[in-house]
């Protein structure tokens, strides 16, 4: 396809077009790209029409990073449901580079991709209007903002659960909560800290700019944080953090400067990662069903696929406390001493 491109002096995608009858192309265009198949004796590899899901498909999965067991959650429900289907996920990685993205859509016009599962990717605007044009049907996963309307996407209840998180803190008897989020401009950030925001309020506690940070949803950043937050001259008793690893960051600011958790200093995460129940203390977090979001944007991508509309472009799955030990009252209970 590359060498008939170059010769014909188009893109590789004009020649996909050709191959899959697309309108957008040339009646001259398309007569030269033809001459030049025949030549060569091309064959092409017919994408099915949209009302036939066949077994053995492929369905495109990309997200920012592989790197943590919360893309791993993603992944697994993706892929339970389509191979209970007979179709199979490829998995691609943009470590947020727009790049690396765009090398992904250049692609799509080489091999048979039925549909595609966009987690949180840094796709524009048009390169989503680019799938469209492709032919290739596609749904969000908590998306960095709010999608065009008629864009199928799937999130959580962000807001409910930094409100549940905060109440549960607010509820234990502690009065100077921070917060460690993610980055500002994403939507699941600013829900989450609205959310926190909307509690204390709730509760008739000022709203101290001084106790918000903002990071990347990694550990690293969020360890620096923390110990920039527990450095005040009136620390805070407890750091609602906007992932479960901003919480292992903070754990381990914790224990830099020889704070108890959650005797010193109280956490509340967020997700419910496999290895919330593994830490010592064991996670005080928000659950996050990462593998039914993914689960229901497969199943709007093969509703699409099968010509249907999904019932609704909109999905946000819910959010449930998970109260275990990294909670506690502010200046809790101490250890007792040691024969």
């Amino acid at each position: 396809m590359a060498e008939i491109a170059k010769e014909a002096g188009v893109s590789v995608s004009t020649v996909s077009k050709v191959l899959h009858n697309r309108s957008d192309v040339s009646s001259k265009t398309r007569a030269k790209i033809q001459r030049l198949l025949e030549r060569y004796g091309y064959l092409a590899r017919h994408r099915p029409a949209a009302s036939a899901v066949l077994r053995g498909g492929l369905i495109d999965f990309v997200i920012n990073e592989l790197d943590s067991p919360w893309a791993v959650e993603l992944i697994r429900g993706a892929e339970e449901v389509l191979h209970g289907v007979g179709m199979s996920l490829v998995v691609s990685a943009t470590h947020g580079r727009t790049r690396l993205a765009r090398q992904w859509l250049d692609s799509l016009a080489t091999r048979p991709t039925l549909g595609a599962i966009l987690v949180v990717p840094e796709l524009t605007t048009g390169q989503h209007e680019e799938l469209r044009r492709l032919g290739i049907p596609f749904a969000l996963v908590a998306p960095v903002d709010e999608p065009a309307p008629g864009v199928p996407w799937v999130g959580a209840t962000n807001w409910p659960g930094g409100l549940a998180a905060t109440r549960h803190l607010i509820e234990l008897g502690h009065r100077r909560i921070a917060i460690i989020s993610g980055p500002q401009r994403r939507l699941t950030s600013r829900a989450r800290a609205d959310g926190y925001r909307s509690a204390l309020e709730e509760a008739g506690l000022p709203f101290d700019p001084e106790l918000v940070r903002y990071g990347d949803f990694t550990h690293d950043l969020a360890h620096r944080h923390a110990l920039d937050l527990l450095a005040l001259d009136r620390r805070p008793t407890a750091i609602f953090a906007g992932s479960d690893h901003q919480a292992l960051g903070t754990f381990r600011a914790a224990a830099t400067l020889g704070l108890r958790i959650p005797e010193d200093l109280s956490v509340v995460g967020f997700d419910d990662l496999p290895f919330a129940d593994w830490v010592t203390p064991r996670l005080t977090t928000v659950r996050t069903p990462l593998a039914d979001m993914t689960a229901l944007a497969a199943r709007m991508v093969l509703q699409l696929l099968a010509g249907e509309q999904p019932e609704t472009t909109r999905v946000e799955v819910a959010t449930e406390l998970v109260v275990r030990e990294s909670s506690g009252p502010p200046g809790g209970p101490q250890p007792s001493a040691s024969l």
